[in-house]
Order: structure tokens, then C-alpha cells, then sequence
């Protein structure tokens, strides 16, 4: 019987299984969310690596075509650079949908990843 693996376990067999643009991508993404915030931990939700701190902060998707950064409370922190660009329909979450040749404000994420990691819901 395999014994079960650490969140950064399978976060690295997702991205071993990867290939060309989008493996190159999900490295790099994952360093720039892991970097963004020192309270940020790596886990494993459904299927997905995800980041928290107190809470669901951003997971990293691998779809088909494209990768998908989802942020869990996108729609309550400020995008001003406007990076979202999927989701944007959502009560809570936004996204940012990267495709093949893609290229991401670095900066700005982590800047987005801060915010998400720091959000504190106001109480009525």
C-alpha cells in the first residue's frame, strides 16, 4: 500500500506530468504564489494545489488548453491592474485564465496573492 502524499508531493507530481509551456508556467507560477506572502502554505483540495492562510487564499488549476489561478475571495480585493479575467460573473471568486504564449504582470500577482492572503472579511 503506497502511503499517502504530502500536499507538496502532489503539487510536484503535477507538475512532473506536465509538459512545454505549461509546465514552465506552473513552475513559475507556483514559485510567484509561494514567494508572494511568508504566512502562505501549499495544500491539496480536490485535485489541486492550493495556497492558504486561515483560510482557502488561491488554488492552480491545469485544464486542457490552459492554466487557471483562482483566487477564493477575488471579487472582495482590488484588481488594479486587471488581471482577472475569468469568473468575473462570481459572488466570491475571480480568476486568472493563462493560455499558451501568455505573459503575467508578475509584480501585480503577487500583489493580488498579498491581498488575498491579508483579506479579513468585515463583520456587520
Amino acid at each position: 500500500m503506497e502511503a499517502m502524499m504530502n500536499a507538496s508531493d502532489n503539487i510536484n507530481k503535477v507538475a512532473a506530468s506536465l509538459t512545454g509551456w505549461q509546465a514552465e508556467m506552473y513552475y513559475r507560477l507556483r514559485n510567484l504564489i509561494g514567494d508572494a506572502h511568508p504566512d502562505l502554505e501549499e495544500d491539496w483540495k480536490w485535485d489541486t494545489a492550493i495556497w492558504t492562510n486561515k483560510g482557502n487564499v488561491c488554488a492552480l488549476g491545469v485544464f486542457k488548453e490552459h492554466l487557471k489561478i483562482n483566487f477564493f475571495k477575488g471579487a472582495l480585493i482590488d484588481d488594479p491592474r486587471g488581471l482577472f479575467n475569468a469568473g468575473l460573473e462570481a459572488k466570491q471568486s475571480r480568476s486568472i485564465d493563462l493560455h499558451e504564449g501568455d505573459k503575467i504582470d508578475e509584480l501585480a500577482l503577487q500583489d493580488l496573492v498579498r491581498a488575498a492572503a491579508e483579506f479579513k472579511p468585515k463583520h456587520r
